[in-house]
């Protein structure tokens, strides 16, 4: 078993209307569509949480290699680890 911690980039985007916005995204798994968006900094990282598990989900299901780099955007682990955002 493997931990993987994935780097997620998250940008201010307004709307046109000059609502906030804000654009997430995962370098690492960028090739597979890893970005999303919310209207709040919280709302974005807790999108982005979710399309990054559904697309290691995928991965695995198609018997494809999860990314391990580049290394400043993917920490791996062989040891068990909880990890907690605040």
């Amino acid at each position: 078993m493997k931990t993987f911690i994935f780097n997620v980039v998250i940008e201010d985007d307004p709307f046109e209307d000059g609502r906030m916005a804000y654009h997430t995204y995962c370098p690492a798994l960028d090739e597979y569509g890893a970005a999303t968006w919310g209207f709040t900094r919280d709302e974005a990282l807790k999108n982005i949480q979710e399309v990054v598990r559904m697309i290691v989900e995928e991965l695995i299901e198609d018997g494809k290699p999860i990314p391990e780099s580049p290394k400043k955007d993917v920490q791996i682990f062989t040891e068990q680890k909880v990890m907690v955002t605040v």
